[in-house]
């Protein structure tokens, strides 16, 4: 044999051994601890089948939830990592509030050493990083802030039913995951980088296009390239893979840089998120060193989570009102009541719609933002047993810990009838009657979601003005109920939202 040869037969030697004592440290993690654990399922662990699309997260978060059913928690893995999953609510409530030291950090989807732009946002940051971060974006989204970015949302809102308004062919036939992609793209460019788009009109605005790019996400090269940075990220960054294109990276940097500079070089202060960061970064005596590639990271994971996530829950909620019309009316009567087809909406008299947060809160309990939720392990501590007849579980530092929100919300012990559009659920009477951490959209604890009172607003505001104008209807194209895409990450419907709206007539 040539010495040649030999390199090969080397590597491939050198991958077979460490394959093998993947496997076997994950035969033999949780039969060493003597607990109860899912069935071995080598190298790729439990989670492959939304990496490879062959499931949905809601129904992977769903078949997790259903196993060991008279389980509090049970143990399995995520590809290489061991993992719990948490389904009772007392543990959830440890987990996340009582015993939060021991589980501060969340399980990153990017990290720093992946991509030391994306990397650098607030749900990947962990210990004292985080608790900096925290600290310093906390004031963007108190209420008073929010008094503040009022206006500047309610005219992204009127432009939005204004198009519609003045393009009624562009009414009849809609995805609705597309308008308020755009309509929320619209609110984060003008709320948090003070710059003012129309993505109806200007269909292909940069900001739409990058965001559009950086959230197109499923496809098997880019599943391919997460499993790799994910498993492999110095060997990644080698090759200067990022996580998020770099074309958006660099626009998302350059953008940044230029409105730093503008707003120094004109004494401009805006009281959003992008000025605390300016101010941070400025902040020479602070111990939190915030660089600019802190607050690109900062701004860009804002503007995908809410690009994202905030648009398809407006999306779900549009079609339960055109599937549910007497909630819908029910709806509409309380706007024209409290304003009349055009009256001016104000912070505070959007606040007192009842109904309409009732109506907002079963949305997000039905389509939750995340399907699942993660923490991990800061510290070694002890969990209960599972189950009688195991011992009690010695949970090491890095262990990750999974909750599976979508079931949760969807199990009929806590929300009869789970699948019915109920918002009668919320009413004050009945609100009292609904079980501690058993409604989890936005998280639990002091790491659930900071914009969690942005998000509210932008999707009441929105629903407030296009009722006060429009009725929401299946079109030809409506599927309902819905099927899940397998190809994203984010709670999505497979073949889109379809519907149509109606100008309004005063007694309709």
């Amino acid at each position: 044999m040539t010495p040649l040869l030999l390199i090969p037969l080397g590597i491939m030697g050198a991958l077979l051994l460490c394959a093998a004592c993947t496997v076997y440290n994950q035969y033999t993690y949780w039969k060493k601890r003597k607990t109860l654990h899912l069935e071995l399922v080598p190298v790729l662990g439990h989670n492959y089948p939304i990496f490879f699309g062959l499931s949905s997260f809601v129904t992977h978060s769903l078949n997790l939830y259903k196993r060991h059913p008279k389980a509090r928690y049970y143990g399995m893995f995520d590809f290489r990592k061991p993992a719990i999953v948490v389904k009772d609510l007392e543990l959830i409530r440890d987990i996340c509030i009582k015993n939060f030291d021991n589980f501060m950090d969340h399980e990153p989807f990017v990290t720093e050493e992946m991509d030391p732009i994306a990397g650098c946002n607030l749900f990947s940051l962990c210990g004292q990083k985080w608790k900096n971060s925290r600290r310093t974006l906390s004031p963007s989204y108190t209420a008073p802030r929010m008094k503040l970015l009022f206006d500047l949302m309610s005219e992204c809102s009127h432009d939005f039913v204004r198009y519609f308004v003045e393009n009624p062919q562009a009414a009849k036939d809609f995805q609705a995951r597309d308008i308020f992609t755009r309509y929320a793209n619209d609110v984060i460019a003008t709320s948090a980088f003070g710059v003012k788009v129309n993505s109806l009109k200007d269909r292909n605005n940069e900001f739409y296009a990058y965001g559009q790019s950086a959230t197109s996400v499923g496809k098997p090269l880019w599943i391919l390239k997460i499993v790799l940075l994910l498993n492999f990220p110095r060997i990644m960054r080698l090759f200067g893979t990022t996580f998020f294109p770099k074309a958006t990276n660099r626009f998302f940097k350059r953008l940044i840089e230029e409105t730093i500079r503008t707003r120094k070089e004109n004494g401009i202060i805006r009281l959003d998120m992008l000025q605390l960061l300016i101010k941070a970064m400025d902040n020479k005596t602070s111990d939190f060193d915030i660089t600019m590639d802190n607050v690109v990271g900062h701004s860009l994971i804002f503007f995908i989570a809410g690009f994202e996530t905030t648009s398809n829950l407006m999306s779900f909620l549009a079609l339960e009102l055109a599937a549910n019309r007497d909630i819908q009316d029910k709806l509409y009567h309380e706007i024209d009541k409290q304003f009349g087809n055009d009256g001016k909406i104000t912070y505070e008299s959007l606040t007192e719609l009842k109904y309409l947060d009732m109506v907002v809160t079963e949305a997000l309990r039905k389509y939750p933002l995340a399907s699942m939720t993660n923490r991990r392990c800061t510290k070694d501590c002890t969990l209960p047993p599972p189950m009688e007849g195991y011992p009690e579980l010695r949970v090491e530092k890095d262990t990750v810990v999974m909750i599976p929100i979508y079931a949760i919300h969807h199990n009929p012990q806590y929300y009869p009838n789970p699948e019915k559009f109920d918002p009668d659920r919320f009413s004050e009477t009945n609100k009292s009657t609904i079980q501690p951490y058993t409604y989890l959209p936005f998280g639990i604890g002091p790491r659930q979601c900071i914009g969690n009172r942005f998000a509210l607003m932008e999707i009441k505001i929105v629903i407030v003005h296009l009722l006060q104008k429009f009725v929401l209807k299946f079109s030809e194209k409506t599927q309902y109920p819905v099927e899940y895409s397998k190809r994203s990450f984010s709670l999505t419907a497979a073949d889109g939202i379809w519907l149509k709206m109606e100008e309004r007539k005063k007694n309709n």
